[in-house]
């Protein structure tokens, strides 16, 4: 049974592959690599159950940790264009799309 799911594991990881590497958008192909750390979580728990290796948790643990923190670094690197924001000043970030020619038109700043 743990073997069907594995093989199940491999093939839903080859489909978000697919769209990860055809997604139309960057947030559907960031969403497909976070679904492939997830499955590759799923995966390596599988096999340690299959070898009967229970310390391969522990790297599942540590690869889900930093599939997490990879996933919240890309998004934010993409909202902001840059990893780091103006602490020091006060000023409130604003993201990157944001219109500031209607800013200079009125003539006001935040």
């Amino acid at each position: 049974m743990m073997l069907a799911a594995t093989a199940a594991l491999g093939v839903a990881m080859l489909l978000i592959l697919i769209r990860l590497f055809l997604g139309p958008t960057l947030y559907d192909r960031v969403l497909a690599a976070n679904s492939f750390g997830t499955k590759t979580i799923l995966l390596i728990a599988a096999l340690g159950f299959l070898t009967g290796r229970p310390e391969w948790l522990d790297i599942a643990l540590v690869y889900g940790t930093v599939n997490f923190v990879s996933t919240i670094a890309i998004l934010k690197f993409f909202r902001y264009r840059s990893f780091q924001l103006p602490l020091a000043t006060g000023a409130v970030a604003r993201p990157a799309y944001e219109d500031v020619d209607s800013e200079q038109q009125s003539g006001e700043r935040p």
